[in-house]
């Protein structure tokens, strides 16, 4: 199967009442898992390439990894830029195979960032890729505070800039490694009064499992943003296989062995966000 957009996956996503994960990749070992677990269960998956990975990795070996793992997947697999800061970065994705970028202008004024937006639409709409948007700022967990999207920016911004998703802030935070109920319902309820996009929550990590899927199945929430708790199973089975064997030097034989563990927990959370 050849690599999906986002609207792609987030169109059915929506209609049908459930929520596509969007998987952060940081190298070869778990995109593979990812793809795996998708095959495994049936079901789309979103390959994010987020800042941390372009510094580590060039995007056009990322492009070309990404597309590898796309076109011979038997499931639908996005290839997402996650958090691109400019235009010239969701050009580069573009131009390297990316199926999806997302520009994060949110600590832009509503209007920068609407305007730079729809900018990235017209670059991206000719070559068949989605636009990923962000009103509102989701924080980080130790870091700066959120501020939560207001209602009236987000609906600018939906009919303003022609994107195919809109990130937001509703008590969802970056990079926390312990769930919390930090989800205000009546803020996300009054986004989705106003606002006809897929919404996206990133931060997906520190959303408790039950909570996830409550959402999935009974918001307009249509991609869930998650990589603390992958990047945890990674290193949990990293130190497993080290203790196993103090003597193991070979990088590939390490590596190796972490993509069971990665695969079973992305399995989960991509049969949680489908209701399963």
């Amino acid at each position: 199967m050849t690599a999906a957009s986002l609207a792609e996956v987030l169109r059915p996503a929506m209609a049908g009442g459930h929520a596509v994960a969007g998987l952060v990749v940081l190298g070869w070992e778990d995109a593979l898992a990812y793809v795996q677990a998708a095959e495994e269960t049936g079901l789309p998956v979103i390959l994010q390439a987020g800042p941390g990975c372009r510094q580590h990795t060039p995007v056009p070996v990322l492009g070309r990894m990404f597309r590898h793992l796309a076109d011979q997947a038997r499931v639908p697999v996005v290839c997402h830029v996650d958090h691109a800061y400019s235009v010239e970065e969701c050009r580069e994705g573009i131009e390297h195979g990316f199926t999806s970028v997302m520009f994060d202008g949110s600590k832009l004024p509503i209007e920068q960032n609407i305007e730079t937006t729809r900018a990235i639409v017209e670059i991206a709409r000719p070559a068949g890729v989605s636009v990923e948007g962000e009103v509102g700022f989701v924080g980080y967990a130790q870091g700066a505070g959120s501020a939560l999207t207001r209602p009236d920016e987000a609906v600018r911004f939906d009919r303003e800039t022609g994107a195919d998703a809109l990130a937001v802030s509703v008590g969802n935070v970056h990079l926390q490694t312990e769930p919390t109920e930090g989800i205000d319902w009546a803020a996300l309820r009054a986004i989705e009064a106003a606002t006809s996009l897929p919404l996206v929550l990133h931060g997906g990590s520190g959303i408790p499992p039950a909570t996830r899927r409550a959402l999935a199945t009974g918001s307009r929430v249509c991609k869930f943003n998650i990589g603390t708790e992958l990047r945890m199973a990674f290193g949990s089975a990293l130190r497993r296989a080290l203790a196993d064997d103090p003597a193991a030097f070979d990088r590939i034989a390490l590596l190796g062995a972490t993509i069971p563990a990665v695969r079973a927990t992305a399995r989960e959370i991509l049969l949680e966000l489908r209701g399963r």
